[in-house]
């Protein structure tokens, strides 16, 4: 009977040539957007895509540096951008803080509360999600700083409405995506053609998985949230979803709070972003999971893509990421 092997044994014996092919293209990509655009900036956001894109980055356009913080010298051909809805875990935030002053990047960041101030933004409550609102205020930063070009870490795996995008993804005038009249990308070709006011989101690790997300995070043993990886926390169960204990999400009546040992699989919005349970404490016991899982990241932890098969794609029509 053939022995049981841990995780880093199998992780040891993984081909990377398949790896390095993506790190390969998303590199490429990176540099065909600071070439193409005037005014480019990488959204950051601190969950693992946007920390992989960053890394990505880091090699397209600085040197290796042992010496340095962050592990390489120089400095990136465009700014770093989030949007901060205000209700982001707090342990994201001290992260994104921490790794860019690490970086010693320029970091842009625009604020859902001001859009609120403005009148842009009307809540119907308090503890409404702010999830979707984050659209309006991603054009308003767009428009304040003149962005033609935003890079992400989207990915066609996550979710149907993704798997339509193209690498270089146009919007017109107002922000808008429109599906149906995508330009074609034959041959590696990007089409960049822009108009005035118009702009583009451009998705190096579009054809990478989730899989590959966390291969290459070991691999690179590139720094996170602690929250990705086992913790305790309180939660509340409901609709099938362990539903974190926050200011902003409060038991409901009748909702009992448990303590858990969990992860997340994407971080955003407190209002609807869920743990999992997990007792995986690094990248290789992430990856010996995500193995064996059949839902996506989004699909299993996100409230508000649930609410119809169409939710994400309504939203990215009217200019969410």
């Amino acid at each position: 009977m053939n022995a049981a092997l841990k995780p880093e044994q199998l992780i040891a014996d993984v081909d990377h040539a398949h790896l390095d092919a993506l790190e390969e293209e998303a590199i490429f990509i990176l540099r065909e957007v600071a070439a193409s655009f005037e005014r480019p900036a990488l959204l950051f956001s601190g969950g693992k895509d946007s920390c992989v894109v960053l890394r990505l980055a880091e090699k397209a356009f600085k040197l290796r540096d042992a010496s340095h913080p962050s592990g390489f010298k120089g400095s990136l051909p465009f700014p770093l951008v989030h949007i901060d809805t205000g209700h982001n875990f707090p342990e994201v935030i001290t992260f994104r803080d921490q790794r860019v002053a690490e970086m010693e990047e320029r970091l842009v960041v625009g604020h859902l509360e001001d859009s609120i101030a403005k009148g842009t933004i009307r809540l119907a409550h308090p503890l409404e999600s702010r999830n979707g609102h984050q659209t309006v205020t991603l054009l308003e930063t767009i428009e304040e700083h003149k962005f033609d070009a935003l890079i992400g870490g989207a990915r066609r795996d996550e979710e149907k409405a993704r798997a339509k995008e193209r690498i270089f993804s146009h919007r017109d005038s107002f922000g808008q995506w429109q599906p149906k009249e995508q330009r074609p990308e034959l041959w590696t070709l990007f089409n960049t053609r822009i108009r005035p006011g118009e702009h583009f989101r451009c998705f190096p690790i579009s054809n990478w998985t989730e899989l590959d997300v966390w291969l290459y995070i070991a691999r690179e043993n590139i720094p996170l949230p602690p929250m990705y990886f086992a913790h305790q926390r309180q939660v509340m169960r409901r609709k099938g979803l362990l539903v974190p204990l926050t200011d902003v999400t409060p038991p409901l009546e009748g909702e009992t709070v448990e303590t858990v040992e969990v992860r997340f699989r994407t971080v955003g919005d407190m209002t609807c972003t869920c743990p999992v349970e997990s007792p995986a404490r690094n990248a290789i016991d992430v990856v010996a999971e995500t193995l064996t899982v059949t839902v996506s990241e989004r699909g299993a932890t996100r409230m508000d893509d649930r609410t119809s098969e169409a939710s994400m794609e309504k939203r990215k029509k009217e200019g969410y990421f």
